[in-house]
């Protein structure tokens, strides 16, 4: 027997490594966020939403794409850090650094303590669940309006500069690149989690969580983690919004936030980390692009999008040249081997 085959512990090691190596994509996506500080300097708002949006998609993706729980409350930590941020920055230190951070804390701590609730019991258990969750929170903000301000929502809010050196313009450049390094970042921190031997423990537990067990890994303890950190993601998502808007409405906690997040992975691809990013954008400039051509209809146009994707396939829609009749196939694939040859 060869070498290789003696130790299949350095083939899965070698496996992650060339798996968690940089694509020239990933680096020209970035590349091209960058750019648009210079390219786009009028569009800053609208940037900045999406950055906003990707990292709240990226956090979804960590428990949808990679530990296979389906989430219709996910708002719930995104609104809790929403208004953290906003009563952090009212009552305490209204540096957006660390009010980021705490954000991130307070929802991951919460996280953890309802990450409990959905290890046991079906995808239907765990969808009602989360939804369950996430209606209890947003009852108790519209509840408690001497501290949240209700209906009318925190008011009052003033963010400082970030660091106490980059100041927030009225253009929203500043805002557009304190959301895009924060994108970047922890997209940066989730893509070396997903690429390490604990996002494959985590892919085993999706596929077959009881033949994961008998291997030795532990369903419980994982989920927990990696629910944890996605709550503290989605904290640091709504943070971002209130330290860009200086304002929190009880929105943040709605369930059409849940379902915008769902609808931007299922357009981006669940399971590939960067669809969250690229279902951003295309969610955000879809909607921008409709509202405009059909402003009564283009949640119609929105949901057909989203239709067809689950209809034809994305795997199809990738291959496009499959919807050819077969000898236009055949044609096609010819004249790729002959470009081949010339070449």
């Amino acid at each position: 027997m060869s070498g290789d085959n003696m130790n299949p512990g350095r083939e899965a090691i070698a496996l992650l490594q060339r798996s968690g190596r940089w694509q020239i994509w990933e680096v020209a996506l970035w590349l091209a966020a960058i750019a648009m500080i210079f390219i786009l300097p009028s569009k800053s708002l609208i940037l900045t939403e999406i950055a906003i949006l990707a990292l709240f998609a990226v956090s979804l993706d960590l428990i949808l794409g990679y530990a296979g729980i389906v989430s219709l409350g996910h708002a719930a930590f995104f609104g809790l850090g929403a208004y953290v941020a906003g009563l952090f920055a009212k009552h305490c230190f209204s540096e957006p650094v660390t009010g980021l951070l705490v954000a991130g804390l307070a929802s991951g701590a919460f996280g953890f303590a309802t990450s409990f609730l959905v290890l046991r019991g079906s995808d239907l258990t765990r969808l009602m669940t989360t939804f369950g969750v996430a209606m209890m929170l947003a009852e108790v903000a519209n509840q408690v309006a001497w501290l949240t301000g209700g209906a009318n929502g925190l008011s009052g809010v003033m963010i400082t500069p970030i660091l106490g050196v980059f100041e927030f313009d009225l253009w929203g450049r500043n805002a557009y690149i304190y959301a895009l390094v924060v994108l970047m970042v922890l997209t940066l921190v989730a893509r070396r989690i997903v690429h390490s031997p604990f996002g494959l423990s985590l892919k085993a537990i999706k596929r077959n969580p009881m033949r994961a067990s008998m291997l030795g890994v532990s369903p419980t303890r994982r989920i927990v983690v990696i629910y944890t950190i996605a709550a503290a993601y989605a904290g640091i998502a709504g943070a971002l919004l209130t330290h860009t808007t200086s304002f929190v409405s009880p929105d943040v906690l709605a369930f059409s936030r849940s379902a915008d997040v769902l609808l931007v992975l299922v357009i981006g691809g669940v399971g590939y980390l960067y669809g969250g990013v690229l279902g951003a954008v295309l969610f955000s400039v879809l909607r921008d692009w409709l509202s405009v051509v059909t402003p009564q209809y283009w949640m119609f146009w929105i949901g057909l999008i989203l239709v067809i994707i689950v209809l034809v396939g994305r795997e199809r829609i990738s291959r496009w040249q499959t919807f050819l009749p077969g000898s236009a196939v055949s044609r096609l694939v010819n004249v790729r081997v002959a470009v081949g040859k010339n070449k």
